[in-house]
C-alpha cells in the first residue's frame, strides 16, 4: 500500500493510490522531509528538481514556475533525467502532496458544459411558462449550439489566495449554507501569450491539471442591487476554495483531451460523470479567446468549465462531514474532506 500523507493535518489519512490512475510523468510540488520542492513524477517516484538545478540551469530552490518560465527548453531535459535516474528521489510513500503551482492569474470560464447549461435551464424555468420540459430542453440545445457555432466564451477571474492542495480539507465560509462542487480541467499556459488565434493557443498549453471550483450559491447573485448580476469574487475565492492538482501532465502525455471524463464522487456516490466533448467550447477556443483580452503568462490556469451533476442539480450541497473524490482521465485524482462553518 502506497501512502500519502496530505498537507493540512486535519486531511491526513492513508490512500491506497496502488488502484488509481496516476501519469507516468508529471510536474508538481511536493513537501519531502519537511521541505518543499518541485518534483517530477516519473514511474511512481518523485525527483527533487533541486537537486538536479546546475543541470538545468536554474538556481535552487527550483519551483513549478520556473519550470514553467521555460518550459520548451526544459520539458526534454526533465525526461532525460527521468529515464536517466540522476538527481535525488524518493517514494511517494510519506510525501506531502501540494498544489502544483502558485498561479500569477486564474481565467475561468463559465457555462461552457452543453448538458449542464441544459440541466440548469429545466431548473431554473419560470413555473408559469406552459413548455414541457422536453420542449425546454430542445430550446436550450438548440441555443446552445448556436452559441457554440457563433458566440464566445464566458469569463471570470478567480484568486490565488482560494488555492488549496488537492487531498487539503475545505473548511465552508461562515454563516454559508448553499456551498457546492464544480470538477473542471485545467488548460496551464507554458509560455507568454497574447491575441493568438485558434491554430495557435495549443502551443501556448503546457499541460493540465485538475481543480474543483467550489461555490457558494447564496453568494452568486446580488441582493442589494440585482441589477449587478453575478457576484463571483465573494461566491467562489474563499480560502481553500480551488482544491488544485496534485500534477501537471504535459499535453503531450496528457492525451486526446476530447477523450478525457471527468467523474467526482460525493461520499462514494457519483455526481458529475461527463466526458469533455460536452464543452461548447475546446481548449484551443477558450485560450484563443482569453487572450484576446489578457495577456497570459507561464503558470496561469484556464479553467474550462463544470459538467452537469453539481449539487443545484441534485438539491444535495456540501456538509460537513463530506468527502469528494475528483478524477479527470490520465491526470491522477484528488480527495477533499469538508469541514462545516465554525
Amino acid at each position: 500500500m502506497v501512502v500519502i500523507t496530505f498537507a493540512s493535518t486535519e486531511s491526513r489519512f492513508p490512500v491506497d493510490i496502488s488502484s488509481l490512475p496516476a501519469p507516468s510523468f508529471a510536474l508538481g510540488t511536493a513537501s519531502i522531509r519537511g521541505a518543499q520542492h518541485a518534483v517530477v513524477l516519473a514511474a511512481g517516484r518523485l525527483l527533487d528538481l533541486d537537486s538536479v538545478a546546475p543541470a538545468l540551469n536554474l538556481s535552487q530552490p527550483v519551483s513549478t514556475r520556473d519550470i514553467l518560465d521555460d518550459w520548451n527548453r526544459l520539458l526534454p531535459l526533465l525526461k532525460s533525467l527521468a529515464v536517466s535516474g540522476e538527481g535525488e528521489w524518493s517514494d511517494l510513500d510519506g510525501a506531502t502532496v501540494l498544489a502544483p503551482i502558485e498561479p500569477r492569474q486564474i481565467l475561468q470560464a463559465g457555462a461552457n458544459y452543453r448538458t449542464h447549461v441544459i440541466d440548469l435551464a429545466v431548473k431554473h424555468t419560470d413555473p408559469s411558462d406552459d413548455r414541457s420540459e422536453e420542449q425546454v430542453r430542445a430550446d436550450v440545445a438548440a441555443m446552445m449550439d448556436s452559441r457554440a457555432a457563433e458566440g464566445e466564451p464566458y469569463f471570470f477571474v478567480g484568486l490565488p489566495s482560494a488555492v488549496t492542495g488537492p487531498y487539503d480539507t475545505v473548511a465552508l465560509p461562515s454563516g454559508t449554507h448553499k456551498n457546492d462542487w464544480e470538477l473542471e480541467l485545467v488548460a496551464v499556459v507554458g509560455k507568454p501569450a497574447y491575441r493568438l488565434s485558434r491554430t495557435e493557443a495549443l502551443g501556448a498549453v503546457a499541460g493540465y491539471t485538475i481543480a474543483n471550483d467550489l461555490t457558494t450559491r447564496e453568494l452568486v447573485f446580488r441582493k442589494d442591487m440585482p441589477e449587478i448580476g453575478t457576484d463571483w469574487l465573494r461566491a467562489k475565492n474563499a480560502p481553500g476554495f480551488l482544491p488544485l492538482g496534485p500534477w501537471i501532465v504535459p499535453k503531450e502525455d496528457a492525451g486526446d483531451v476530447s477523450e478525457m471524463r471527468l467523474t467526482l464522487k460525493l461520499d462514494g456516490k457519483t455526481m458529475q460523470d461527463e466526458s469533455a466533448k460536452d464543452m461548447l467550447f475546446d481548449v484551443a477556443a477558450l485560450v484563443s479567446a482569453v487572450s484576446q483580452t489578457v495577456q497570459l503568462y507561464p503558470g496561469d490556469l484556464i479553467l474550462t468549465g463544470s459538467p452537469a451533476g453539481n449539487g443545484m442539480h441534485w438539491g444535495r450541497l456540501l456538509q460537513d462531514g463530506d468527502v469528494m473524490t475528483s478524477t479527470i482521465t490520465g491526470l491522477g485524482f484528488q480527495r477533499t474532506p469538508v469541514v462545516g462553518a465554525s
